[in-house]
């Protein structure tokens, strides 16, 4: 009974893998996409190899069914008696949640009342909660929640500077994301580097379409990058992150924007997208590479974000003793590596040129041997976190 489903369920998706909790390995992982569209798509692989499939798939329930389908046909087969838990991935668990939760009728209606701090998510990881637990109802189900982790942090770090009543009212502060995902990795590093977490200090610079910082001491965070929403902090794929928040009454006034239309600016219209034309940092890349300024500026915009979340976080800190790079951007990417910590040297950051190089699979320190602060790529597993915490809390 060492495997878990982790689920991660999006408004029109559902991602899954299957971890052995012991071994850390995935058994089969997958995905279904275009949930409520005309047509539905679900992409399997397993020890059996990988298979796909093209059908309307009109809700979570039915993804679900097809999923175990998928399961059946391409491996490995599973029912409830080879299950000790369903792990799902909740993104806002507010102030109600400070670690995982076994879930219960009560426990799921908690997580639908928080989705007016993430109406993009909650509503959309209830959705994949109910249909797994119709999928598995004799399983025990568990939710991980995404800002459980930055719950650590001091008032000074998560709290607005606005009226006290008004932000208690609506539960204004700041929650963060991504809290798995640095979890996870400023847990491992410390280990894999031989340092005892409760005296290590951590910068985490988790970069991917979305992107987020966070500062950890002694294997607790004291300060993340993500705010209310996902939308504070780094430039993202198509997020702005950090903004004057005139800059939305200005649209308003001058421009006629509506709320919609500052929200579809600020998290679909803006980050990269919005300063260069590209998500994909492969194409930004490239565009520099050929002379366009506009891009390369875009490029520093990015660079000039992450400096400022390291200064900080030194600042917050006091020491540093390793910055660790994860997720799809953090680990693929030597430009942005060496671009994100030019210039940092004074602060004891040194990197590797030729350690940097190259796409990190496994874990790579790429700083220098007499760097004081060592700087390492390390990938992320937030499936495999999850599953360790259902085991946990079951």
């Amino acid at each position: 009974m060492n495997n878990v489903l982790v689920i991660n369920s999006g408004s029109s998706s559902i991602k899954y893998q299957l971890v052995d909790v012991q071994s850390g390995d995935a058994l089969a992982s997958g995905i279904v996409e275009r949930i409520g569209l005309e047509v539905g798509k679900l992409k399997h692989e397993g020890p059996n190899g990988k298979s796909e499939l093209e059908q309307p798939i009109p809700d979570h329930e039915v993804g679900m069914r097809l999923v175990l389908d998928a399961f059946a046909q391409q491996g490995p087969a599973i029912d409830e008696s080879e299950l000790a838990a369903v792990g799902h991935r909740i993104v806002q668990g507010g102030d109600v949640f400070d670690g995982p939760a076994l879930i219960t009728d009560e426990v799921l209606a908690q997580i639908e009342e928080l989705s007016p701090l993430a109406p993009l998510h909650n509503p959309a990881n209830a959705a994949g909660v109910r249909a797994a637990r119709a999928a598995f109802p004799n399983v025990p189900h568990v939710a991980v929640f995404d800002t459980a982790f930055h719950r650590t942090m001091p008032p000074a770090a998560y709290t607005y500077a606005i009226d006290l009543d008004v932000a208690a009212q609506y539960k204004i502060r700041r929650y963060g994301a991504h809290g798995t995902s640095h979890l996870f990795v400023s847990r491992e590093v410390a280990g894999w580097l031989g340092r005892d977490l409760a005296s290590t200090n951590t910068i985490v610079l988790h970069l991917g379409n979305g992107a987020s910082a966070s500062a950890v001491q002694g294997g607790e965070c004291i300060d993340t990058s993500m705010g209310l929403t996902p939308l504070e902090g780094l430039v993202m794929g198509t997020r702005s992150g950090d903004i004057d928040p005139a800059v939305l009454f200005h649209l308003s006034r001058q421009g006629g924007y509506t709320i919609d239309q500052l929200d579809d600016l600020l998290n679909r219209k803006s980050g990269m997208l919005g300063l260069s034309g590209y998500t994909d940092m492969r194409d930004v890349h490239d565009a520099v590479a050929a002379g366009d300024d506009k891009v390369r500026t875009a490029l520093d915009v990015y660079y000039h974000r992450i400096k400022g979340y390291v200064g900080n976080y030194y600042a917050q800190l006091g020491r540093v003793d390793v910055i660790a790079f994860t997720a799809g951007i953090g680990e693929n990417d030597d430009i942005v590596r060496a671009g994100a910590l030019k210039g940092l040297e004074g602060l004891g950051i040194r990197l590797d040129l030729a350690r940097n190089e190259g796409r990190k699979k496994e874990p790579t320190i790429i700083s220098t041997d007499d760097s004081p602060v060592t700087v390492v790529v390390y990938p992320t597993n937030e499936e495999l976190e999850i599953a360790r915490q259902a085991v946990a809390t079951i």
